[in-house]
């Protein structure tokens, strides 16, 4: 915006300070600071109400059609795939639909085993947990038995 280098920015820290005076110079840094925070909120403010405006007035669909238009191929192949994933997806007699049925089976046994041993370990983990309290609560019950013991002895 402004095109200030550290010379610029001294000279002007120069100038205040001869102004200003040493003891107002904090002051009238804070009061720059807080200005430069408020114009900062209001333009992220503008610039947020000016992009809800686009997206209700719908500009994204139209950049998307404008670059789907200024890109022919990319939007002929992509409905190339799109169409070929349909017809797969439609027609599970074909050769793709087959392995795509196999694939799908595959997949949903593999999730099925992950969530199988996922869920033992935490088992195995909560059990581990538990057997630690019982410990600690044993130990703890034996040293206080102990400690009785010794002091009944003691007596």
């Amino acid at each position: 915006m402004f095109d200030l280098g550290w010379t610029e920015l001294l000279l002007i820290g120069i100038v205040a300070l001869i102004v200003v005076g040493p003891k107002e110079l904090p002051v009238l840094f804070r009061k720059a600071g807080q200005f430069a925070g408020k114009i900062r909120g209001m333009a992220r403010e503008f610039s947020r109400a000016m992009n809800n405006a686009a997206d209700d007035a719908g500009v994204g669909d139209i950049s998307s059609t404008i670059r789907s238009a200024a890109n022919p191929l990319k939007s002929s192949v992509d409905a190339v795939k799109s169409a070929a994933t349909d017809y797969a997806s439609y027609d599970p007699d074909t050769e793709t639909g087959r392995l795509a049925g196999e694939r799908a089976e595959q997949a949903k046994k593999i999730r099925e085993h992950a969530e199988k041993k996922a869920k033992e370990k935490l088992d195995k983990r909560s059990d581990e947990k538990t057997d630690k309290k019982e410990l600690k609560k044993n130990n703890s019950a034996r040293i206080k038995k102990d400690a009785r013991s010794q002091d009944l002895k003691d007596s």
